[in-house]
């Protein structure tokens, strides 16, 4: 997976605080019982619920990666309706689908 930019610049810039941020992030996913399936899927409903659209992409790439479907993801932005709103649903909805339509 490519690293976006952004991300990279700002470890090149800030070396230390992203190595601390990334034992942070790896730390957290340790911390229990959930597999890397499993919680490339949760970071990408995090993501569309709190409307972050960035990190829905990028966590919907991760979750491609860790071998989730389409059709899967695109019933995870579904599922988002009932809690986040069906507009706020539709907006997720369509990052999954912006992620999915380039791979494809």
């Amino acid at each position: 997976m490519s690293i976006p930019k952004p991300y990279q610049q700002m470890k090149a810039d800030f070396p230390e605080m992203m190595d601390a941020y990334e034992a942070f992030n790896s730390a957290c996913t340790k911390a229990g019982p959930l597999d890397a399936k499993t919680v490339a899927l949760v970071k990408l409903c995090i993501s569309m619920g709190a409307g972050m659209e960035g990190a829905a992409h990028s966590h919907c790439r991760k979750a491609l990666e860790a071998g989730w479907t389409a059709d899967e993801l695109r019933h995870a932005a579904f599922m988002c309706a009932p809690t986040i709103g069906f507009p706020n649903m539709m907006r997720a909805r369509g990052w999954v689908h912006d992620v999915i339509e380039k791979q494809a």
